[in-house]
């Protein structure tokens, strides 16, 4: 089934396209100025310089394919003859399938990018259309009567076999993001131990600093005016996730519909425009103090010295590293924007005052300091005190989470994993977890060998502790040489426990924190010796648990290692496989197709016994009506049917 976002891109598309032809139907058509609008459009599409990470790859070739056509239009423009009504024709379809092109290589150069990533079988889609169109005019172009060259004939010629094969073309997933997408728009991620994935999708999704996120707030507001009401249900998944990435880099919660947070005395005012140059880069308000840092950017004092005070030395607008520290008045803007209120009847916000020792924030940090001092007291009440305390400022504050580690608060937190009470056992580890959210931090704490001790509260730990540990096991995991460390020091034994005999949410811990290690190809094997395949295998069965699509992701990868296609590759295994295609959701039977897929690629019985099953009509099915990856896997193993004579008659 085509998905309810699927079917409103599709809609949109198709719209487009009834305007182009209405727009065609009461315009004249000139030969020439229709061949020089459709340069034009290659030369607009050729200016986008970057694309959104999950189309990057398709939208590339889309403008290099589409470029390549720029011969083929010059010689149709300095044709001298009467251009055929036949050329005519094909260059008023080639119009309407170059606007579509335009249209969607927008959307993947400006467009929202938590939508396109949520939405990208759908999209991809699209680029299939946009083929399939283009496909169409290239054959039916006229070239003899054309006088096009020999030369250029050939090239079409090639190009036409290029974007029908890029229709057929096979993707392998993104399997990390899928993950993460699913972890994280999971309704019960209420907590630290999920923020890893949340952290992990922001950087691949380029959304993880106040810029990255200022500029998606307001892609996700133009998704929203053109959705309306339509697919309520998926617009608050984008809104949600879009507000959980926000409270990663430490934003406000504002809600993606609001209009940026602004001065009160403006919200009296909302007719007059600020010119751009006069708001702050961070906060989007009007400066009141404008500072200039190392880069030449100018910046609200308060704003950039907060962004310097939590451990920052780089420039938040361009990335840029610091070469120094230090703030200069900018003077000459200043000096602009008084200019400006005067004349426009408008009251700065009060400057506030440098901080000082005997500020509220200086007295905070000497408080936190305190804590840390007191997580190495002797005395156990005064250690409990402190490590629940730093527990908590660590779940919600990126700021305090830097500050911590800054103060040196990692090595005692360590040492206290081994402390012989449970509650601050507990506290710790997941004061750890929270800390790990930041990429340096993972750094500082596996230089003080906290995942051995991790480990040990895996296996002995309370249950809320086993749970978090798993989550942190998660989290340090995405530094490659910490998923190799965690496999060497038996790591994945306990996550295996806890995935058969954990709480729901201590299983879904531990199914993620096993999915990121089983990418490392020596703990594949580690997992499948140390009986992952069981657990998994029930997990299928007990429906009610919601973990079908994870425990089919880390099934697809253990399954291509030879010991893991020889565990899982049983009879009972395929029956699962083949009654998920039959009665599973879209997503279920995507991911069952693409196991099946790797699994009969080895090994020819399996694909006989699926048949047995009664897999070839629901294969049928899902090559017609499924995903988009599960139409293309269901259509290859149709072909390795063909080629194996195992097509049923």
């Amino acid at each position: 089934m085509v998905s309810a976002g699927e079917k409103e891109i599709e809609q949109g598309f198709k719209m487009d396209e009834e305007n182009d032809q209405s727009n065609q139907i009461t315009t004249p058509i000139d030969k020439r100025d229709l061949v020089y609008e459709l340069m034009g459009i290659i030369q607009t599409i050729s200016s986008y310089a970057e694309f959104r990470r999950t189309q990057r790859k398709e939208s590339r070739n889309l403008v290099r394919r589409m470029k390549l056509l720029l011969p083929l239009l010059e010689e149709i423009r300095d044709f001298e003859g009467k251009i055929p009504e036949s050329g005519v024709q094909c260059l008023v379809k080639m119009k309407k399938a170059f606007h579509s092109a335009k249209k969607l290589l927008k959307t993947c150069h400006c467009g929202s990018k938590l939508y396109l990533a949520l939405e990208s079988e759908a999209v991809i889609r699209r680029f299939h259309s946009v083929y399939e169109k283009l496909s169409q005019t290239l054959d039916g172009m006229p070239y003899e009567e054309l006088g096009i060259s020999d030369e250029e004939k050939e090239q079409v010629e090639l190009m036409i076999i290029q974007f029908k094969r890029s229709k057929k073309r096979i993707d392998t997933q993104d399997m990390e993001l899928a993950m993460d997408l699913m972890v994280s728009l999971s309704t019960e991620n209420d907590r630290n131990a999920d923020s890893a994935s949340i952290e992990r999708l922001a950087k691949k999704l380029e959304l993880h600093t106040v810029e990255d996120l200022k500029a998606e707030m307001i892609s996700v507001k133009e998704v929203i005016k053109e959705r309306r009401s339509h697919n309520a249900e998926n617009t608050q998944r984008i809104v949600d996730l879009l507000d959980k990435l926000k409270k990663l880099a430490g934003m406000e919660e504002t809600g993606p519909c609001d209009e940026p947070v602004m001065p009160k005395a403006l919200e009296k005012s909302t007719s007059i425009a600020i010119p751009n140059e006069f708001l702050c880069p961070i906060t989007l308000q009007i400066m009141a103090d404008p500072v200039i840092i190392s880069t030449g950017q100018t910046y609200e004092r308060e704003s950039i010295q907060q962004w310097l005070d939590s451990n920052h030395h780089t420039c938040p607008k361009t990335g840029e590293t610091l070469t120094h520290l230090s703030l200069a008045p900018n003077f000459a803007l200043r000096n602009l924007i008084e200019e400006w209120c005067l004349k426009n009847n408008f009251q700065l916000p009060a400057k506030k005052t440098p901080m000082n020792p005997g500020s509220p924030s200086a007295g905070s940090d000497e408080k936190l300091l305190s804590l840390i001092k007191d997580l190495s007291f002797s005395h156990l009440e005064v250690q409990r005190k402190a490590v629940t305390k730093i527990r908590m400022l660590s779940k919600e504050n990126p700021e305090k989470r830097t500050l911590i580690a800054n103060y040196g608060g990692i090595p005692p937190l360590v040492l206290l994993l081994s402390y012989p009470d449970s509650k601050i056992q507990e506290h710790a580890v997941t004061a750890l977890l929270n800390l790990s959210i930041d990429e340096s931090n993972k750094k500082l704490i596996s230089r003080e060998n906290a995942i051995p001790e991790i480990i040990e509260i895996l296996q002995n730990g309370s249950v809320g502790a086993k749970e978090n540990s798993a989550a942190a096991l998660f989290s340090l995991s995405m530094l490659d040489e910490n998923k190799v460390a965690i496999g060497s020091l038996n790591g994945i034994p306990p996550l295996i426990d806890l995935l058969k005999n954990g709480t729901i949410r201590g299983r879904k811990d531990a199914i993620t924190a096993l999915f990121n290690l089983c990418f490392n190809h020596a703990n594949k094997s580690i997992a499948i010796q140390a009986g992952i395949v069981a657990p998994l295998l029930q997990l299928l069965e007990e429906k009610h648990l919601d973990m079908v699509d994870e425990t089919l992701s880390i099934l697809l990868i253990l399954a291509t290692h030879p010991e893991g296609r020889q565990v899982i590759g049983k009879l009972s295994f395929i029956e699962t496989l083949v009654n998920l295609m039959k009665d599973g959701t879209p997503k279920n039977k995507e991911c069952s197709v693409a196991v099946l897929f790797e699994l009969s690629t080895y090994n020819s019985n399996l694909m006989l016994a699926a048949l047995q099953y009664g897999v070839y009509e629901y294969l049928v099915d899902i090559g017609k009506e499924g995903t988009d990856r599960g139409q293309r896997k269901a259509k290859s193993i149709l072909q390795l049917m063909t080629k194996t004579e195992q097509i049923p008659y």
